[in-house]
């Protein structure tokens, strides 16, 4: 896969770079990406031609997941022994009656006192049954996604955000719905459950924060620091993710086969990596995912893999430094993470105001995970060229290009319902 700056031969539109204000002294101009190769998905490690969806599913899948494993994420090691919760609340009274919502505290590890994660859930009322669901992290705990008084506020590391400081707010209660991400009016009255945790909870965001988390638990004899190959904290935080299907498949109303994971900025990178490590999601959704996410790395488009391993030294494994302005010789990029879904539906999505995390780089990343979805008969984005914006498309590759900033919106939700409808068999596909 040659590329002159870009897939210029399958016609992907090229669009410019506007004059948003995005960290100085990176790279926002498309005549100024590079010529690139992007390594192939569908040629074995041998070079031998990928033919048939039996042949990705039964060996190059799994060549592919290890490469991401060893060179970039760290693999997830295995479960530490059976899921351990307890239920916490149940109010089926919830926001006005609207909803039931449960708080489920999670045991990570084998170790009874941590570390511990609280899962928060919302299930509409009106609808009968188990109900399909939306699981991700949020950024500030679970008291912020909406008002509900009766949210638990974590006790843990706080990102230190004085608005949103545990420390400030556990006597207070200030901070309760202070982020609006997460439409969860939207959500309940499509029918569908929302499920969310605090990340934080499961791995402090910074340089220090393995040591306690549950890769702590995981160091080899004779070292100090997790191994090169080991996971970093992106892993980690997808590993939770896990743990909260764990959770959600023993819930009578949820139907675990009908899970969708999202994730917005370095929580969609980790949305991408549970999706790819744990194929139990049924639909995978990146918001503004950028670099080491949906974004393709050789492309040096706004944040690039030196600038996150410098400032993020954490988020992946030591291994990923040798690819600090070396992107070309990585044995993988993005469009192969995605990839790495099929034959579930993706979904990937970019903000105009956001070139940060190059939205060309992640259209061509979903564009060019296409030919592993035709293997099973499956359409991807059924264009060759960026949308406009506010345009979605695709099939089971699904991609927006939204008016406005690095956020969540109302307008994401509606495209991820309506993705999920489809795809979940709640409309007639198109």
């Amino acid at each position: 896969m040659q590329f002159a700056r870009f897939a210029v031969a399958t016609g992907l539109l090229i669009v410019s770079a506007h004059a948003f204000a995005q960290p100085k002294g990176f790279n926002y101009d498309e005549a100024k990406v590079p010529n690139y190769t992007l390594p192939d998905p569908l040629k074995f490690s041998d070079g031998t031609p990928v033919k048939t969806a039996k042949d990705w599913s039964n060996r190059r899948r799994a060549e592919v997941l290890k490469l991401f494993q060893r060179e970039v994420y760290g693999a997830v090691p295995k479960r530490f022994g059976p899921l351990r919760y307890r239920v916490l609340s149940i109010d089926k009274n919830a926001l006005g009656g609207k909803a039931t919502r449960k708080q489920i505290q999670i045991q990570l590890t084998e170790k009874r006192y941590g570390p511990l994660v609280d899962l928060l859930i919302y299930q509409p009322n009106k609808v009968k049954g188990p109900v399909p669901a939306f699981v991700g992290y949020n950024f500030y705990g679970n008291h912020t996604v909406n008002p509900d008084p009766g949210i638990k506020i974590p006790d843990s590391w706080s990102r230190g955000n004085k608005s949103f400081g545990v420390e400030n707010n556990r006597a207070t209660g200030k901070g309760r719905g202070k982020t609006g991400r997460w439409d969860i009016d939207q959500i309940l009255d499509r029918g569908y459950a929302l499920a969310t945790m605090y990340y934080g909870d499961v791995e402090p965001d910074h340089a220090e924060g393995w040591m306690s988390s549950l890769r702590a638990y995981h160091i080899p004899p004779g070292r100090t620091t997790p191994a090169p190959e080991q996971w970093g904290a992106i892993a980690a935080w997808s590993y939770g993710l896990s743990r909260a299907m764990d959770y959600l498949e023993k819930d009578r109303d949820i139907n675990h086969k009908q899970v969708a994971v999202i994730g917005h900025s370095r929580l969609g990178k980790t949305s991408l990596w549970a999706g790819a490590s744990d194929e139990r999601f049924a639909i995978v959704i990146s918001n503004n995912s950028g670099c080491g996410g949906a974004a393709l790395s050789r492309r040096r488009f706004g944040e690039t893999v030196k600038r996150i391993n410098t400032v993020f030294p954490h988020w992946f494994n030591e291994n990923y430094n040798k690819y600090n302005d070396q992107e070309d010789s990585c044995p993988v990029d993005q469009h192969m993470l995605i990839a790495l879904m099929a034959p579930r539906p993706v979904y990937v999505a970019s903000a105009e105001k956001d070139q940060w995390a190059d939205p060309n780089g992640e259209f061509t990343s979903a564009k060019l995970a296409e030919p592993v979805y035709a293997l099973f008969g499956l359409k991807g984005l059924g264009v060759d060229k960026q949308p406009g914006l506010d345009q979605p498309v695709g099939n089971h590759i699904g991609y927006h290009y939204r008016t406005g900033k690095h956020d969540v919106l109302p307008y994401d939700w509606t495209q991820y319902l309506n993705f999920a409808d489809r795809h979940f068999g709640r409309i007639a596909k198109k």
